[in-house]
This record gives C-alpha cells, sequence and structure tokens, in this order.
C-alpha cells in the first residue's frame, strides 16, 4: 500500500533531521509515544515512513503519526541501548518486546547452606544452579518429583523449626535439628547436575546398582522409585538428539518474516544435545533485522532466560552489535555443522510462519477490522483503546462498577479496573456513574495515563449524559457512546453519546460482535468483582476483630462448633478444648461480654 502522510509539520522537520545515528520517537494526535526506533542514518530511515509502499499493519501505524522526535547518538550501540530504554520507558504499543510475557520453568539448586530443588520462573544471578527451560512444564514437575524421592534436599522455606513430614518420609535431611556434613549436599548437587544436564549414562549404571541392592534387600518399593527415575532419564536421552561433541551451552536463533510478520525460532542446545526448541511469532513494523536483533536481546534482558557460552545468528544480523551489548560470544557460522543448524533454525520458523499466517491474519481481521467498522459507524478517524463501565448491586447495597480496557479489538486486562462506590447516595444509578467517572479520569488526567478514544457505558440517555458533563468538567473531549440492552439483558441498540440517537447495526456485523464482546466482558467482570465482596461479607464475623485469631483458628472453631452463634455462648472450659490458648480464649471470652 502507498502511503503519501506527510502534513506540512512532518514534511518541514525531516528537512532538518542530520545523517546521524540515533532514535526516534513517533507520536499519535494526543502526544504518545506510539513507536521507538533506532537508524544509522535517521533521515534516510525517518522519511521512509512517509513515502512508499508499505504493509496493511506498517500503514495503520503511519495512519496515527502526527508528529515524531528524534535524538542523535555518537553510535549504533548508543543508540541501540537508548532505543531499549526508551521502549522501557514508554512502552509503545506497536514495538515488538516479548509483549505475552512467554516464560518457561527452570529447575534450581539454591545457593544455601542447605540447598533447595525448585521450579522457578524468575532467574537471579548468584542464587544458585538453572537448568533447563522447560516448554514443557509437566516434564518439570515430574523430573523434580522424582528427585526428590532420590535426593533428600529441604523443602520448607523459610527453614522449620521442627521435623516436618517430608524428613519422616525420608524426603529431607531434617537440618532443623539433625546435624550433617555438608559436604553430602556438594555430592547431590553434583548427581542432580548430571542427571538435568542430560549427561546421564553413568548416574543410569549407579542407580541400576542401587535398584538391584534394594530389591535384594527386599525393599521393592525403593527399588521401583528407582526403576521408574531410570525409564525416565533413558527416555529423556532418547528425546535428546546429540547435536555438538562438545559440551558447550548454546542457543540457535532463525527468523523468518512475511506480511507483517516476524517467526523466530529458538534451538536450546545443552551439553552438546538438543533439549527444547521454541517459536515467537509477533507482528513487525520497521526492519525486521532490527526488531529481531532488539527480540534477541530482550529475550535475555528480561531475566527470563539464563545467557549460555555462545548464541549463533544468521549473518543478516549484526553480531558485533549483539555481541557488544549481550558481553557473550555471537557467532555467524558460514560452513558445517554450525551453518546447518542456523539454517534448521530458519527453516523451522518459516514453516511456522507459513502454516499459522492464515489464521493470525484472519484473527487480525477479525479484530482490527471490527474496530475499523465501528470508527467509520461513529464517524471518527481511528479506533484503538476503548474503555467500558458498568455498576452492580443488589438494591444499592455493596454499589462496585467495573471497568474493562480493549486495545485494537482484544482485551487488555492489566488495565481493567474496580470500583467500590463510596460518596454516592444509595440505589442511585447516575450518582454511581457520575462518581466512577469522575475518579477514573481524574486519575487519568493527574498520572498522564493513556486516554481512551472511546468509552462505553452501560445504558441509555441518562449514564451517557452523566460521563458526557463529568468529561466536560474535566475539560476532555472522548467519545461516548451508551449500550442499551434488550429484556434479554444483550446488547439491543447503540446510542450515539454526540446526537443521543439510535445508531442500527447490522447484528452480523464485526462491529456488532466486539460490542456483544465487550458487554459481555465487562458485565462479567462487574459480576465477579461484586460477588466477591458479598462473599467476603458473610463470611466475616466478630472472630475476625478478635487478637490473636486468624483464619487457620477461624476455622478451626467453626468446624469445632458448627457456627458463629455457638462460638458467642460457648464456655471456657469448651473454647480450651478445641486447643486454642488460654490468652486468645480470654479474648474471646471479653468479646462474648460486650
Amino acid at each position: 500500500m502507498v502511503i503519501n502522510n506527510m502534513n506540512d509539520v512532518i514534511n518541514d522537520k525531516l528537512k532538518l533531521v542530520p545523517f546521524e545515528p540515533g532514535c526516534y520517537l513517533m507520536k499519535d494526535s494526543n502526544n504518545v509515544v506510539i513507536y521507538v526506533g533506532k537508524a544509522k542514518r535517521l533521515r534516510n530511515r525517518l522519511r521512509s515512513y512517509f513515502t512508499g509502499s508499505h504493509d496493511t499493519k506498517t500503514t495503520r501505524l503511519v495512519s496515527e503519526i502526527v508528529d515524531f522526535e528524534y535524538i542523535v547518538t555518537t553510535s549504533e550501540i548508543e543508540a541501540l541501548i537508548l532505543e531499549l530504554n526508551l521502549i522501557k520507558q514508554y512502552d509503545p504499543k506497536y514495538n515488538v518486546l516479548l509483549k505475552d510475557d512467554k516464560t518457561y520453568p527452570y529447575i534450581q539448586i539454591t545457593k544455601e547452606k542447605h540447598p533447595r530443588l525448585i521450579i522457578t520462573r524468575n532467574i537471579k544471578e548468584n542464587q544458585g544452579d538453572y537448568f533447563g527451560p522447560y516448554p514443557n512444564v509437566q516434564a518439570a514437575r515430574e523430573t523434580k518429583y522424582l528427585l526428590d524421592k532420590l535426593y533428600p534436599l529441604r523443602k520448607c522455606h523459610p527453614l522449620e523449626k521442627k521435623l516436618c513430614l517430608y524428613y519422616h518420609i525420608k524426603q529431607c535431611l531434617g537440618p532443623c535439628e539433625k546435624t550433617y556434613d555438608l559436604a553430602i549436599y556438594e555430592q547431590y548437587r553434583s548427581e542432580i547436575s548430571k542427571i538435568l544436564k542430560g549427561n546421564a549414562s553413568e548416574m543410569i549404571e549407579e542407580l541400576t546398582e542401587k535398584m538391584v541392592g534394594f530389591a535384594d534387600n527386599l525393599q521393592y518399593e525403593k527399588a521401583k522409585e528407582y526403576k521408574d527415575l531410570i525409564e525416565y532419564l533413558k527416555k529423556t536421552i532418547e528425546k535428546q538428539k546429540i547435536i555438538m561433541n562438545d559440551i558447550v551451552d548454546r542457543d540457535i536463533f532463525g527468523y523468518y518474516y512475511k506480511n507483517g510478520f516476524l517467526s523466530i525460532q529458538v534451538f536450546y542446545i545443552r551439553g552438546g544435545k538438543l533439549i527444547e526448541r521454541d517459536t515467537f511469532v509477533t507482528p513487525y513494523y520497521d526492519n525486521p533485522d532490527d526488531d529481531c536483533l532488539r527480540f534477541i536481546i530482550e529475550f535475555y534482558q528480561s531475566g527470563n532466560n539464563i545467557k549460555p557460552k555462545e548464541v549463533f545468528i544468521p549473518k543478516t544480523l549484526d553480531d558485533k552489535l549483539l555481541e557488544a551489548y549481550l558481553q557473550i560470544k555471537i557467532i555467524v557460522p558460514k560452513i558445517g555443522e554450525k551453518y546447518k543448524l542456523v539454517e534448521l533454525a530458519t527453516q523451522n520458523a518459516t514453516i511456522t510462519l507459513e502454516n499459522r499466517i492464515k489464521l493470525l491474519m484472519q484473527n487480525e481481521e477479525k479484530t482490527l477490522g471490527a474496530m475499523r467498522e465501528l470508527s467509520l459507524i461513529l464517524n471518527m478517524d481511528t479506533i484503538s483503546r476503548i474503555e467500558a463501565f458498568d455498576n452492580s448491586h443488589i438494591s444499592g447495597s455493596e454499589a462496585i462498577s467495573a471497568m474493562v480496557c480493549y486495545i485494537d479489538g482484544k482485551p487488555s486486562k492489566k488495565d481493567y479496573r474496580k470500583y467500590k462506590i463510596k460518596y454516592s447516595a444509595s440505589g442511585d444509578d447516575y450518582a454511581y456513574m457520575r462518581e466512577v467517572i469522575y475518579r477514573r479520569y481524574f486519575r487519568v488526567l493527574k498520572d498522564d495515563l493513556p486516554r481512551p478514544d472511546l468509552i462505553i457505558v452501560d445504558g441509555g440517555k441518562g449514564q451517557v449524559n452523566v460521563c458526557k458533563s463529568v468529561l466536560n468538567d474535566l475539560n476532555m473531549n472522548i467519545k461516548v457512546v451508551g449500550l442499551v440492552k434488550d429484556d434479554k439483558h444483550k446488547t439491543g441498540e447503540l446510542l450515539d453519546g454526540d446526537t443521543l440517537k439510535i445508531i442500527n447495526l447490522d447484528k452480523h456485523s464485526k462491529a456488532f460482535q466486539i460490542l456483544m464482546n465487550i458487554q459481555e466482558e465487562v458485565h462479567r467482570f462487574a459480576i465477579t468483582f461484586h460477588r466477591n465482596l458479598r462473599t467476603k461479607k458473610i463470611t466475616k464475623s466478630f472472630l475476625d476483630e478478635i487478637t490473636g485469631i486468624g483464619p487457620k483458628r477461624k476455622r478451626l472453631l467453626i468446624n469445632h462448633f458448627g457456627s458463629i452463634k455457638k462460638i458467642k455462648t460457648a464456655t471456657k472450659a469448651e473454647l480450651l478444648a478445641t486447643g486454642i490458648p488460654e490468652n486468645i480464649v480470654e479474648n474471646i471470652l471479653e468479646y462474648q461480654k460486650k
């Protein structure tokens, strides 16, 4: 698609942009940064956005740009560092940075006096040894389950003061009371490391000897545990293909792009064996090579993945820039087996994207197509962010309101908000709406939060007028519509907040479907919030006000007496019979006298 989106301001500014390396920030009509990029030559890169042909996704980005800023740097590595910092600062909606927050678990042996074996997604330097990643979470749990049976490392955190169940079932040495030579932990650490690194041949021989020994001593249950672990290890070894003759840990990256989507494949090689692989598919809006480079940096900088000794990348990526930033060895293989590995990763990335691209495009058309339809119906240039409200109460009791947020037709749950009605008269729906709209958008102004393009309220003219009135008082010009429900509590009509006229919608259109989805989601969110509040109120009792009574003792008393009423009339002897300490019983008796 050919773009010619240069207004006079942009055109004049482009003439002044230098041919130096640096970063640029694209802004929309609300002066919000929507994209951050870097360039070797700023003027060339910036001019390319507003001239020539682009795919649909970049066309949409450029259509929202009304201004830009740039920062000149002395080198490309400096531009890269600045770009990543600016992305973290502004969180622009069009930047590619592992936005799905997809992380995989690792098995960790903690670096403590009495170490633990745990499954974690949070990697911290100098906190222990990590093994993985495990895209198959169940495999990680099964491995840990079997290792727990064989190596009695402590399970509690922090260390308990007395022996627990794990000690009695021989899954803990009991360091809380027992004293052991700490060298035994180093032996355990060494053996566990061999198993988790895939170097299990020696371990299988040792485990087989132990299994036979337990069987000879008629300890069949223990022998069965060793048999299960041996079988699991053998299956694991069979799955792991020998890739390299050395034992260097490596990550192999390959990538492929098409139709505005970028597919990145990662092979995880540990101890010379391919243990797992994973693919990330994400939209891109700039040079795909640069976006892939940025992706790899964020892949390690996010703290969710351990840096290996070496990283292999295709020749199309800047290895010097990547090595300078990550401070690890970056290799661009030219020939041989290493080159074939990168080619294999690229081939897998290609297959994945080609297989998924139809589904991705259908989904994109469904969501963005619905937003385009809705913007045309409401005579708006574009709609990206929608915020929708719904109230819930029972005869004015426990009145609440809920807000959901949709960005580009998809729910953004991190932006959902819940409100308890604090200041409005009981049973006054209009007052509830006025309070919540004011609280929400006063905070938006105060904290300079992203503003929605469209506000949806659940109701007719009254609710819409209240919302518009509050926005006018706050000097905020935001489009408002009302969803008028039919007898079945479903979307029946769309009320235009500017004209207060009903807009007829095709019930089979994408726009109608997205409105239905938003209404159902905000109603679900509000009802769930309201139900939780009522449940808490029902379960609250005088016990919550007594010093020394926590959830466990409260549950103990209710289970013992059967009701709150009986606890209120219980004698001292009856209360002591539950095992509650005498000083806590005295507190209960004091409350009974009130």
